[in-house]
């Protein structure tokens, strides 16, 4: 029974707009690491790259998506 319960869930998590949009902020976010990756030539890191990505991009990219 938990099985099916739990294979719902996920049904219901995936088809939902507010992980839709969790999926696309985090894909731009990756985007954004690899691209400031790129230029200094090395490994950002995830966290430095989610920083950057929220102060210099996000709002605009809210407004964009909007």
């Amino acid at each position: 029974m938990g099985d099916k319960k739990n294979i719902k869930t996920g049904i219901l998590v995936e088809n939902s707009s507010l992980y839709q949009r969790y999926l696309d902020e985090r894909s731009e976010i990756l985007r954004h690491k690899w691209l400031e990756s790129e230029k200094e030539g090395h490994d950002i890191g995830f966290e430095r790259a989610l920083l950057d990505w929220v102060i210099d991009h996000r709002a605009e990219w809210r407004k964009k998506m909007h």
